[in-house]
């Protein structure tokens, strides 16, 4: 077996037995989370691959209709991308074939038909939503090899095999760990000393069952959504999907907003966050960008490494003071999620909760809640509760909920609702259907904190919360200036909304 050392085999998982086939035509990289042409270890390894085959390289970037709340917002978000993908490949070695899919399975057959014609198939290692089954099930039909690369943090997944009840405990792993990983990092532009093969063509019989999707189209105005199979009340939004915008983005925040992150991140109306969380998840931007432009803003390199495993959340990077904030979110908290999904196939089932959590939210299941409210009644923010309604108003408006109000968001969906499993089902369906960075582990993450993962107890012992960590919108309200946000997101109020705060709870 030839050797490829440029990837950490760390981040390599062998997802098959087949064999690679020397003979085949190109390397295949099945792009599926990480939706971008640069920072990215799987086109990585897809360029090593075509390199020591002396192949050309196709990349595969499809869109199916049929995934689970699937959306003119989900798929507009994930088009944009695309398009930008498009534009990122043209004029490379690199063939890419964008396939969007118009009727479900009307893509079935395709990555097998192409894979008929390959040497082997690289893709993504996400450990969320339907991917690792969808990657599986194709593994099993796939007559190559088939790798699956782990480029989703600074850590790679399987660093460790347990999991971390605590953000103390897993920041104290990656007090000890992480310096044996900050010096690899993906490429920034994996393509510009690639020496493989120009691709020039897929065979005819693939393009004429699939065709790709047009250019046209995918820079057009998305008229053609309308006649697909998805959700078309939950509508697109005003920010756009694609690595220039979350380039933007990172800029922005770096040059603009960094210095005020710690003392203004949880104010509604300061716009003080990154927004990057949608751009992270559709694998937009890579979390290595992020931090190689914080630590270069910070004048950080791998020559400070040194810092003692104390577990505290404050002074082991050795840069300012928000600096270490939004790594500690960036690092620790997006990457205890997905730990935590790496591990546990049942991340999004209420039996994952903690010990403690479950037998406290057990006996005050039966509680008399104040108010309960159905599904439909939240969805549209018809609660007695201003601040509440102002939050689900604004991710069904944009696509994300103020980083501190997502947290009082679920903690009151717990207290209104018949039981916790319910309230746990309640938040779920909201979040997944209307936050562009749903379905995500770092927002399973935030959603089960509401209900004690990742948390201890708490006192006083409550009514509905038990010991759970309890939240008031009343002291919110007192904590926050919110005045202009409730009158920005009131639920009948008509005037155009431009996207303000975090679109996500931790960055």
């Amino acid at each position: 077996m030839m050797s490829l050392i440029s990837v950490p085999e760390i981040r390599v998982s062998q997802c098959n037995s087949a064999p690679v086939r020397r003979d085949g035509h190109f390397v295949l990289y099945w792009m599926t989370a990480y939706r971008r042409a640069c920072w990215n270890f799987a086109l990585d390894r897809a360029v090593e691959w075509a390199e020591k085959l002396c192949k050309p390289l196709v990349v595969l970037e499809a869109l199916r209709c049929d995934y689970r709340w699937a959306s003119d917002r989900i798929h507009s978000f994930i088009l944009d991308g695309m398009a930008e993908n498009a534009c990122q490949f043209e004029g490379t070695v690199v063939l890419y074939y964008p396939f969007v899919e118009y009727e479900p399975s009307g893509g079935k057959g395709l990555l097998r038909a192409m894979a008929e014609h390959a040497s082997v198939v690289v893709t993504d290692d996400f450990p969320c939503f339907f991917l690792p089954n969808m990657v599986a099930a194709a593994a099993e039909r796939t007559p190559i090899r088939m790798e699956a690369v782990d480029s989703n943090g600074l850590l790679p997944l399987r660093a460790s095999n347990q999991v971390f009840s605590t953000a103390y405990a897993f920041r104290r792993f990656l007090q000890k760990t992480l310096p044996l990983h900050l010096t690899d990092f993906p490429k920034a532009n994996p393509l510009e000393s690639a020496s493989i093969p120009t691709a020039n063509k897929v065979p005819r019989e693939i393009t004429a069952q699939w065709p790709p999707i047009s250019a046209s189209l995918l820079n057009g105005d998305r008229g053609f959504l309308a006649k697909m199979p998805i959700d078309h009340s939950v509508s697109r939004v005003a920010a756009r999907g694609g690595t220039t915008a979350a380039q933007a983005l990172l800029n922005e925040f770096v040059e603009c907003k960094l210095e005020h992150y710690l003392d203004e991140r949880n104010e509604p109306d300061r716009n003080a966050t990154s927004g990057l969380s949608p751009y992270l998840h559709f694998g937009h931007i890579s979390t290595h960008q992020v931090f190689f432009e914080i630590a270069r803003s910070e004048g950080w390199s791998p020559d400070h490494l040194g810092w003692r495993a104390t577990g505290g959340r404050t002074g082991w990077w050795g840069v300012s003071q928000a600096a270490e904030a939004f790594l500690d979110q960036l690092v620790t908290w997006r990457e205890l999620g997905f730990n935590f999904c790496c591990q546990r196939k049942d991340y999004d089932k209420f039996s994952s909760l903690p010990e403690w959590a479950l037998m406290t939210l057990g006996q005050h299941a039966r509680d008399p809640r104040s108010h309960i409210y159905t599904l439909d009644e939240f969805e549209r923010a018809v609660t007695h509760d201003p601040l509440w309604n102002a939050a689900q108003t604004q991710l069904v408006r944009e696509g994300s909920i103020h980083n501190y109000l997502r947290m009082l968001w679920g903690k009151k969906i717990l207290e209104w609702t018949p039981s916790p499993a319910k309230a746990l089902e309640i938040m779920i369906e909201l979040n997944n259907k209307y936050a562009l960075d749903g379905r995500d582990p770092n927002s399973y993450s935030g959603i089960f904190w509401c209900l004690g993962r990742y948390d201890r107890p708490w006192g006083p012992e409550r009514r509905v919360f038990g010991t759970v960590r309890y939240m008031s919108s009343t002291r919110t309200a007192k904590k926050l200036d919110i005045e202009e946000y409730l009158r920005r997101y009131a639920p009948n109020s008509t005037e155009p909304k431009k996207p303000k705060g975090s679109n996500d709870r931790i960055l």
